[in-house]
């Protein structure tokens, strides 16, 4: 009896205590054990109209939103109902996601007076120093670029630059659409970003980076209206994203930092720039970067390099990668080259820094010309690899030919008056295994060397399973010599 008392207490006490640590941490908010809070920003007085400023209503809501995450420990949305929300810069706070429903449309305005006064926070929407933050809902974040258009031009528009006024220096003073700047755990989906004045999405020193099904528009003949800017951040996914813009699409860039763990994966891209380019701000290393599975369409350059401050490159993989670039303009960088890697000082007061271990696996291109591989005396190319590479050389523009493109800086534009399959200079280790070479046969003379190297400066060479010749038709019957 006395036995069975004492497992009677032990069982009662163990339940006890068992009431009492589930009380305990009832009490300790676990975010995502409940909904999210919201708040809409017509609640704050937003009227959604487009004509007037919404500026203190949206920010309220955001700065409410923010101090309820850190009551209540759970995430909050502010909502964009359907309508068009000016704004001057909005600031995006810990544990917030901007939810902009279909329909909605946050528009960033076009006054100086409209952005903060140091120009690298002239953005429409910003976060900084923030964890936890987001943009998604459907919706649209538009910078209203064609307004700062002085001149529409078809080779290159003419900007409005507030340097006139003052404020800035150079032809490239215009507000950026949004940016995340030194924050963790960001997230942006199901969002369009249009129109930006400058550059659109800048990602800087952040960590654990999420940005998938966007869609990023850009006006085709507006300079410097980048895509996707990632700047000394690690740890950063990019995937189905579409992107069609003027200028670079996907950027990566090291100015105080190296850039650790990129991906990006299943996108379209078009552009009048470099689809997919690492640079030319590059004065610390680039590592581990993955680019698999993207379609690149009518581009001024596909894949490139451009190594100009010092920092080294290495285990960069390309793979499963659909290019057609084409001749726009000479004042745009890029001849077309479905490939670009270079590595050379910008200027005197700068040094070469170096790419190894770069692997293009699965590539097939048509293009207006060959694939061009520059290192320089201080700054080799080593351990390159093309394996299942094909390629067609055709012309279907009458720009001029023959020129080779070291721009930005070191030696600008070279006429080098034969186009080759591939140009390569100052390399160490390079591999040619199954890859696939065909010319257009229209212009045949045009294309008359498939490899064009100098011995002295290029190295350790293995070429296995290499074919070049002319392109006959959609038949893909080649005629190998």
């Amino acid at each position: 009896m006395k036995s069975a008392l004492l497992n009677i207490q032990s069982l009662l006490l163990l339940a006890t205590t068992l009431l009492q640590s589930h009380y305990a941490t009832s009490r300790i908010p676990i975010i995502h054990s409940y909904p999210h809070l919201s708040l809409s920003v017509k609640d704050y007085g937003a009227t959604g109209t487009g004509l007037q400023y919404d500026t203190v209503s949206i920010q309220s809501a955001i700065d409410d939103c923010s101090s309820a995450f850190f009551l209540h420990r759970r995430r909050c949305l502010v909502k964009f109902p359907p309508g068009k929300y000016l704004t001057a810069t909005l600031y995006l706070k810990t544990g917030v996601t901007l939810n902009i429903s279909e329909n909605a449309t946050v528009l960033g305005g076009t006054r100086l007076e409209d952005y903060p006064e140091k120009q690298d926070r002239w953005y429409v929407v910003v976060a900084e120093d923030a964890a936890d933050v987001g943009i998604t809902g459907g919706g649209e974040i538009n910078g209203q670029g064609l307004e700062f258009v002085k001149r529409f031009d078809e080779r290159k528009n003419v900007m409005v630059s507030w340097n006139e006024t003052g404020a800035c220096l150079g032809d490239e003073c215009r507000p950026r659409l949004v940016g995340f700047i030194g924050c963790r755990n960001v997230r942006v989906w199901d969002v369009s970003f249009n129109e930006p004045a400058y550059w659109c999405l800048h990602v800087v020193r952040c960590q654990n980076t999420s940005i998938h099904d966007v869609s990023i528009y850009g006006d085709f003949n507006s300079p410097n209206n980048d895509g996707i800017d990632i700047e000394d951040s690690n740890n950063t996914l990019i995937t189905r994203c579409v992107i069609d813009t003027g200028d670079d699409a996907i950027c990566p860039k090291t100015y105080t930092g190296p850039i650790y763990n990129l991906t990006a994966t299943d996108c379209w891209i078009k552009t009048k720039s470099s689809a997919i380019k690492l640079g030319s701000a590059s004065s610390y290393a680039f590592k581990h970067l993955i680019f698999d599975n993207i379609t690149i369409v009518e581009s001024h350059r596909g894949l490139g390099l451009q190594i100009r401050d010092g920092g080294n490159v290495s285990d960069i993989t390309f793979s499963n990668i659909n290019i057609t670039t084409r001749y726009y303009d000479p004042s745009w960088w890029g001849r077309a080259e479905p490939i670009y890697v270079t590595t050379c000082p910008r200027d005197s007061n700068s040094k070469a820094g170096s790419i190894s271990n770069l692997q293009f696996i699965n590539i097939t291109s048509v293009s207006e010309n060959g694939v061009f591989l520059s290192g320089s005396k201080g700054g080799i190319l080593s351990d390159l690899k093309f394996v299942n590479v094909n390629l067609t050389y055709k012309r279907w523009t009458n720009y001029t030919d023959g020129l080779v493109d070291y721009r930005p800086g070191c030696q600008g534009l070279v006429n080098h008056s034969t186009t080759a399959g591939f140009v390569m200079e100052h390399i160490d280790g390079l591999v040619f295994e199954n890859v696939n070479m065909r010319w257009s046969k229209e212009k045949t003379g045009l294309w008359n060397i498939p490899l064009d190297f100098r011995p002295s400066t290029v190295n350790n060479v293995s070429l296995l399973h290499f074919y070049s010749g002319l392109y006959r038709g959609e038949n893909k019957d080649v005629e190998y010599f």
